[in-house]
């Protein structure tokens, strides 16, 4: 890619509207991989927090079994469940962050996807390639882990609509969902 300034607004006898373009996708690409960084350190403070309350509640309801007032047992109990509750809440809240690791990984494939395709309208050599087409169209869908990505990828490679293959994702995406409650690893 050329590091040319944009001449739009007074296009000479070498300005493109691949490079154009191209600087288009170089500054999606920036933006998503700014906002990235940015929620990574969020994340990891929340992450953080998260871990210390457990801790914390732990530490409450161990300080609590050692409490004896005059035999009534009944705060110890009353804090123990308070903590348990605490700590529920929290792996729920942790289990909810999924959503990020989902996020993330979307957002990467699409600053990948967004990069390789900059790099090949940019290539006059490769640009009016089929076969350098598919290979990006096959670099892209190979990155997909996610069930949901690849049908999506697939339907619209197959002529859908944005709209139909948001569809087919969303479908998926609650198939997956009603089928299991439970943790995604990617």
């Amino acid at each position: 890619m050329t590091n040319k300034k944009s001449f739009a607004e007074k296009p000479d006898l070498d300005w493109s509207q691949v490079r154009e373009t191209v600087r288009m996708l170089s500054l999606a690409v920036a933006q998503i991989e700014m906002a990235m960084n940015q929620s990574d350190d969020s994340l990891g403070a929340l992450t953080t927090s998260f871990t210390a309350m457990v801790e914390q509640t732990q530490k409450i309801s161990a300080a609590a079994e050692k409490i004896s007032i005059e035999g009534n047992e009944q705060p110890v109990a009353d804090i123990q469940g308070q903590c348990t509750e605490l700590a529920n809440s929290v792996n729920h809240s942790i289990v909810a962050f999924q959503f990020y690791d989902k996020l993330t990984q979307r957002l990467d494939h699409v600053n990948h996807s967004l990069n390789a395709l900059a790099e090949l309208v940019s290539d006059q050599a490769r640009l009016y390639n089929p076969n350098e087409w598919m290979s990006l169209q096959g670099s892209i869908r190979g990155r997909y882990s996610m069930i949901e990505e690849q049908e999506m990828f697939d339907a619209l490679l197959s002529g859908a609509s944005v709209e139909e293959a948001l569809e087919i994702c969303r479908a998926k995406v609650n198939e997956v969902a009603n089928s299991a409650d439970q943790i995604e690893f990617f």
